[in-house]
């Protein structure tokens, strides 16, 4: 009998609950699996909105993960220069399935060193701090480049969880899992990508995420200097 699947999200200090909220939706519902919610300690957590979350499990008493997951959010701009966040990421890399990440977790597994050589997508404000770490941007819902499976920004961790769950178990599980959240997603509006947004919306945007985008450049410059550095 094989055993359950160990599904692990790497918490930290202002993540976007969505990122991680909509996977966890769809994995809880996978037979069998544990899901696992992973910080240092077993401490609320507080996100970028109104809700707090308290982890599972700490890294040290953390199993072997078959998957192991980091959502974005703005705290990402610490835990890529964070060594016990990375190291925790490493060490499970060596043995797990599947290395993922949704919306701007992609930074810190390039921050880890996991995604050099590597396709990979992130949210659309954060495109240019891939190729720091090695990894060649998707523009991709979702991007599978071997056992690196990396879904863009904020919603589509759910496209990103039921892929996953296509790959891991079959294509059947996973549109059972879709129909039991009644996955069928009808934007009202069709701004959801720089791509498509109207030109004033995407210049408002820009304008008030210029800080935070020019911060987070400062943390992967950091980063990647020291990947660089210890290679």
């Amino acid at each position: 009998m094989a055993a359950p699947l160990q599904i692990g999200f790497v918490l930290f200090p202002k993540l976007t609950q969505l990122d991680l909220t909509g996977p966890v939706q769809v994995f809880a519902r996978v037979p069998g699996a544990t899901v696992h919610l992973l910080w240092k300690r077993i401490e609320p957590i507080p996100t970028d909105s109104v809700l707090t979350l308290l982890p599972t499990t700490t890294f040290a008493d953390c199993p072997q993960l078959d998957v192991v997951c980091v959502p974005g959010g703005a705290g990402v701009d610490d835990i890529v220069n964070d060594e016990e966040v990375l190291d925790f990421l490493k060490r499970q890399a060596e043995g797990a399935r599947y290395i993922t990440s949704v919306c701007t977790g992609s930074l810190a597994l390039g921050a880890a060193g996991l995604l050099d050589g590597y396709r990979a997508a992130t949210h659309w404000s954060a495109r240019d701090c891939l190729a720091p770490f090695g990894a060649t941007l998707s523009t991709e819902r979702v991007c599978i480049d071997r056992n690196r499976v990396t879904g863009g920004g904020v919603t589509a961790g759910i496209d990103f969880a039921l892929t996953l769950v296509s790959i891991l178990i079959d294509r059947s599980t996973a549109e059972a899992i879709q129909l039991a959240i009644e996955y069928i997603p009808a934007p009202p509006f069709d701004s959801g990508a720089p791509e498509s947004a109207p030109p004033a919306v995407l210049a408002l945007m820009q304008e008030r995420i210029a800080p935070f985008q020019q911060r987070r450049r400062n943390a992967v410059a950091r980063a990647s200097q020291r990947l660089r550095a210890g290679a």
